[in-house]
């Protein structure tokens, strides 16, 4: 038989269901509270047993029209054909909880984007009690997240295509944003400098500057960089340094300063001033060699008369002296011939000169190299005998045909033993060295070697170039023209330095081959 509680029983139990009442008040005045939120429940199936103020201020549903409503109304037409209500409240009873982002519609048929939390709610023994779901309207939020990202691939997709380097850092001059540019142009990855002092990218002879004037700038505001652009050097990863043009400007973010840094690189411009000085010089060069051209046919034209008439008299002086059998008067007849052809010689070196400045026919024909070097060496070694000199030829068999303009290469020969004999002029040893030699296949090398004084470094670069010259009265002129006569015929021609003294001339001339014969 059952007794009655006691009245201290009676009274804890009243107390109990009073608490219990304030608490459920309590927590329905939360919920209510709760604005922005809209907070309701639902039973195992998925029917709303619960609904608050927010949720019928966002989806515009009362409670009395959705208590004992399946949830599935809440979705669009879309979701609920694929089973997503379904399937969220198998999801969220499988796995206790879950969050997501997803349309969802009002009650005027407008649909929102909504984050989600369902929860699955059980008993003390584990059965399923119903699901406690939790909605925030994240509509606007998104878009403005959407505009954000937006813009900042805008703005990313401009700083790639910027010709300038951008470079972000903080008041301590660490950097904190490095563009895909400015990766290209130091050869620094940003996750190398990122975290870096910005000094990693200037030589080290200004790095301690720059942090101090960043400390000086922070101190008394007394700028000397920041809103200007300056000339400067930068640094590269691999220790190289390049002229540059900066720009860095400031603003204030969260009463933080930043510091940007648009960085040019000058490389090229300077390149091309250097480029075009070199252009103004070769320029002025040019003027004077056509003036030199001009003259040069000129005299070519002027003197051939008078060496011809030389040639005639001679002719006449050696016949009036005729036959004899005076030894005096032969030796004075053999000088009057070998003077005459020199002469006559002389006459058409000149004319070939006028052709080849004139850019006439240059006269291409196949010719004995050995009676080429023989001609040319006995009127480029004039003097070189009472001078001490002592010549080596050494011409190699079987290389005695060539394709050449007979009195251009031997032009060129004379200039070269010439040159060979001045530079030995106040040298004890005097050796003088012609020699013929294979080269590559199809062409024949030409050496011309002294015991000189050897070349000077400071033209050796510029040994070829017209106008480079350290003779007093030379004009720079002819070791530039061999070198245009030369490869005129395809060849090259190069200098090297001998031991322990003196210099050695090469040049190659290509050889007659069957099908010039």
């Amino acid at each position: 038989m059952n007794s009655a509680p006691t009245p201290d029983a009676s009274t804890s139990i009243e107390s109990t269901v009073r608490r219990s009442a304030i608490v459920a008040e309590e927590l329905g005045l939360l919920i209510d509270g709760a604005i922005g939120y809209a907070i309701y429940m639902l039973d195992p199936e998925g029917r709303v047993t619960i609904w608050n103020r927010g949720a019928e201020r966002m989806k515009g549903w009362t409670e009395a029209e959705v208590v004992g409503c399946d949830s599935a109304m809440f979705y669009t037409p879309d979701d609920v054909a694929a089973g997503r209500p379904r399937d969220d409240l198998a999801r969220a009873a499988a796995l206790g909880r879950i969050e997501e982002d997803s349309w969802r519609l009002r009650k005027d048929g407008s649909e929102f984007l909504a984050s989600v939390t369902m929860t699955a709610l059980r008993d003390e023994a584990g059965a399923l009690r119903g699901f406690g779901k939790v909605i925030r309207d994240v509509t606007d939020q998104k878009a403005a997240e959407a505009a954000v990202l937006r813009r900042e691939h805008h703005l990313r997709s401009i700083l790639a295509t910027v010709p300038d380097a951008m470079i972000v850092m903080d008041e301590r001059g660490i950097i904190s944003s490095f563009s895909r540019t400015a990766e290209q142009m130091f050869g620094h990855a940003r996750s190398a400098v990122v975290g870096q002092n910005v000094g990693m990218l200037m030589p080290a002879s200004e790095r301690h500057g720059h942090d101090a004037y960043l400390r000086n700038y922070l101190a008394t505001g007394v700028a000397h960089v920041i809103g200007s652009v300056r000339l400067t050097t930068a640094q590269r990863a691999d220790g190289s340094t390049f002229p540059i043009e900066l720009a860095v400007g400031e603003t204030s973010i969260g009463g933080e300063r930043i510091f940007t840094g648009f960085v040019r690189d000058l490389t090229n411009r300077h390149e091309t001033e250097r480029r075009m000085k070199e252009l103004q010089s070769e320029l002025v060069h040019v003027s004077r060699l056509s003036a030199m051209g001009t003259m040069a046919s000129t005299l070519a034209h002027e003197i051939n008369q008078p060496l011809t008439a030389i040639a005639n008299y001679l002719e006449a002086s050696r016949a009036m002296i005729g036959e004899t059998q005076d030894n005096l008067l032969a030796e004075i007849a053999e000088a009057i011939e070998l003077a005459a052809a020199q002469s006559l010689r002389a006459g058409i070196i000149v004319r070939r000169l006028r052709a080849f400045v004139e850019g006439g026919d240059t006269g291409f024909r196949i010719e004995r190299l050995d009676q080429l070097v023989d001609e040319a060496t006995s009127l480029g070694l004039l003097g070189a005998h009472e001078a001490g000199i002592e010549v080596t030829m050494t011409i190699a068999a079987g290389l005695d045909q060539v394709l050449v303009d007979r009195v251009q290469i031997q032009q060129v020969l004379v200039n070269l033993i010439r040159n060979a004999i001045q530079s030995m002029a106040t040298t004890p040893c005097k050796r003088l060295t012609i020699a013929t030699a294979p080269d590559r296949e199809g062409w024949v090398r030409v050496t011309v070697a002294d015991t000189g004084v050897g070349l000077d470094p400071g033209i050796r670069d510029r040994l070829f170039d017209a106008f480079a010259t350290t003779k007093e009265d030379g004009m720079g002129l002819g070791l530039s023209i061999c070198r245009t006569i030369v490869e005129a015929h395809g060849g090259r021609i190069w200098a090297e330095a001998m031991t322990p003294s003196g210099t050695a001339f090469h040049f190659c001339v290509p050889l007659a081959g069957d099908e010039h014969v």
